[in-house]
């Protein structure tokens, strides 16, 4: 049993609050604890001096010198910023204006050049020049050092350009250049098939990080590029242009500044060297080139130039010419060279037939030249068409014997017999009666052939033409007194032999030829050319007297011009059969072979004239040769004209006498 008590059970010890330390009194250690470190005692203040008590430090001094530091920092961005956009200001604008925006040339249209109906001999077609923005290649921009090698061996193939050529324009020595042309004039085709290359790297550059799209900086310009539709028709009269796109030859040249236009530009904004759509374009429009219209008659031309390319390569001679002329007005109708060449591919054309040869080529122009010499002896009343004219086999004359072309004996022709039968003999025995002495005969003789523009620019300004030689009377040597009368001594191109019957035909005023039928410019307004310059050269009379003696060279049947006549019509010509001077040795080598003419004899309406040069196959004389181009070329020409013959009997002069 418990035993109870009334004593009350031990209250729990609660632990009250800390108090101070007495001084001098020390803290007893729990049972079992380790006696504490006493801490080393404090020296005490002096007696009279207060504690010493720690306060943080004022911290104004240091938030001036930050805001010193950053008021110095702002003060240079400032000064930074005023400079960029006050002092600085137009140089940077400059500098990114000059980044920004890309100017390009607008190429003005090239004018078309068409024959007397409207039908295109030169044209030209759309195209585009393939450009490029040289500092959209740099390694800046493409991240790789061979942007430009890479370009090139992509473009080469596309543009037939040299690979390395195309690399030193796409890496140029001047590293602000932005425009360089890599290609002139390509077909769309050509510009498609580098746009479509653009777009496949590109597009393999979104999928590939490492793919270079190496073409970003090619772009295009629209321009044009010129084509001849004809081929080698009219070549030598419409030239060609250059891989400049200047004419360089024939009207191309001539009338360079009408045919090119005034070029225009326009300036854009661009970005990776693509235009910003957003941001507008400053333009200044091209002005097209004027149209000029020619006197040629497409048809006639294609006539000419194909019987000329057959005789020519039928004889093998060097080359031939042949004109048709309106004698009533002086235009060209046809200019035709043999060989020629294809202005649209100059890369199989040699340099001896790119030029017109009718107008630059000089040559002796044996006896066609005579009708003018007749002229001169008509016009002077030296003697009439039935003058008697006795010609011996051979003459002498100054330090020369002088024959005809055959042998023969003695001769009795009249005056119109002489031109019938082309006599040397006969014209210098003619032309003797001009003067009182030979001296005088030759200056009136050389007035005349003046007249007749021989020695003279024919009035074309045609480039490369010459003038032919023709010298004064007072330098001819002893053998030109007696040669110059049957054409040997003297010079012409083709458009002068031309021009002369042109001008008999034309009742003895002489009519500057044309080319040029007028103009039409861009607001679609014709302009005709200038009315060519008219001189009177001989009478009315003596032309139509000359013009009834030539007939005889054609219809007589002692003449030699018989292979020109044209059925139904009345046909003036004459025969040249004159020895070349060869242009390599100087020296006299082969014939020049030629016959001129018009017709209808009576009206005359058309002229042409034919001229083959060193036919080594076959006949070369020049009626022989000569004159079946000439029947060729006129029946088609009157036709094509719409002439019909006048129906008249022929002049049947005499041709011989008994004596």
């Amino acid at each position: 049993m418990t035993e109870v008590t009334d004593r009350e059970p031990p209250r729990r010890r609660v632990p009250g609050p800390a108090r101070p330390a007495r001084p001098g009194a020390q803290r007893r250690p729990a049972p079992g604890a380790r006696p504490a470190r006493r801490p080393a005692a404090r020296p005490a203040p002096p007696r009279g001096q207060a504690p010493r008590v720690i306060r943080l430090g004022n911290p104004r001094p240091r938030l001036r010198l930050v805001g010193v530091a950053l008021t110095l920092v702002l003060l240079v961005f400032v000064v930074r910023l005023l400079q960029v956009q006050a002092v600085d200001a137009s140089a940077y604008a400059a500098k990114a204006e000059k980044n920004r925006y890309v100017g390009q040339v607008l190429a003005a249209e090239r004018g078309e050049i068409t024959d007397r109906a409207g039908v295109a001999l030169a044209t030209s077609v759309d195209a585009y020049d393939i450009t490029a923005d040289p500092t959209l290649f740099t390694r800046e921009q493409l991240k790789v050092d061979d942007g430009p090698e890479q370009a090139a061996a992509l473009l080469a193939p596309i543009l037939d350009k040299d690979q390395e050529e195309l690399v030193a324009k796409l890496r140029p020595e001047d590293e602000t250049l932005r425009y360089v042309k890599l290609a002139d004039r390509q077909t769309p085709q050509v510009w498609k098939q580098i746009k479509d290359l653009k777009s496949a790297l590109a597009k393999k550059q979104q999928t590939d990080a490492g793919t270079v799209n190496v073409l970003a900086g090619v772009l295009a310009t629209p321009s044009s590029k010129r084509v001849y539709p004809n081929g080698e028709l009219a070549a030598g009269i419409l030239g060609w242009v250059n891989a400049e796109g200047k004419g360089s030859g024939g009207i191309e040249q001539q009338l360079e500044k009408q045919l090119a236009g005034e070029d225009g530009e326009i300036r854009y904004a661009q970005s990776g060297g693509r235009q910003v759509p957003t941001i507008g374009a400053e333009e200044t429009p091209a002005v097209p080139g004027t149209d000029i219209e020619l006197t040629i008659d497409r048809d006639i031309q294609w006539a000419a130039q194909n019987a000329i390319a057959e005789q020519v390569e039928k004889s093998q001679a060097d080359r031939g010419y042949v004109i048709v002329q309106d004698t009533r007005t002086g235009e060209i109708l046809a200019m035709a060279n043999s060989p020629g060449f294809d202005p649209n591919d100059l890369s199989t054309a040699t340099s001896a037939n790119m030029g017109n040869a009718a107008l630059v080529d000089a040559f002796e122009p044996g006896s066609t030249a005579k009708v003018m010499s007749m002229a001169a002896v008509l016009e002077e009343k030296a003697a009439t068409p039935e003058t008697h004219v006795v010609v011996p086999n051979r003459l002498h004359r100054g330090d020369r014997l002088f024959q005809d072309d055959i042998d023969h004996p003695t001769w009795y022709l009249t005056l119109n017999g002489v031109l019938a039968k082309s006599s040397n003999i006969g014209t210098i025995l003619a032309t003797g009666q001009l003067g009182k002495d030979q001296a005088e005969a030759n200056k009136v003789l050389h007035s005349y052939l003046r007249k007749f523009g021989i020695g003279e620019p024919t009035g074309l300004g045609f480039p490369g033409e010459t003038k032919g030689i023709l010298a004064p009377p007072q330098q001819w040597s002893t053998s030109q007194q007696y040669t110059i009368p049957f054409g040997q001594g003297v010079s012409i191109n083709a458009m002068q032999a031309a021009s002369v019957y042109s001008t008999i035909a034309n009742g003895g005023v002489r009519i500057e030829p044309t080319l040029i039928r007028g103009t039409k410019g861009p607001d679609g307004q014709f302009t005709p050319a200038p009315k060519p310059e008219k001189t009177r050269v001989i009478s009315t009379k003596t032309a139509k007297t000359l013009a009834r003696m030539l007939e005889s060279v054609v219809d007589d049947e002692e003449g030699t011009g018989t292979k020109a006549r044209i059925p139904g019509y009345r046909v003036a010509g004459k025969t040249g059969t004159a020895n070349r001077v060869d242009p390599a040795t100087g020296k006299y080598r082969g014939y020049t072979s030629s016959f001129a003419g018009f017709a209808p004899a009576d009206q005359p309406r058309v002229t042409v004239y034919c001229a083959i040069q060193n036919a080594t196959k076959g006949s070369y004389f020049g009626g022989q040769i000569c004159g079946p181009v000439y029947k060729q070329v006129m029946e088609f020409a009157l036709k094509t004209l719409q002439i019909p013959p006048t129906g008249a009997p022929p002049a049947n002069l005499p041709v011989t006498y008994r004596p």
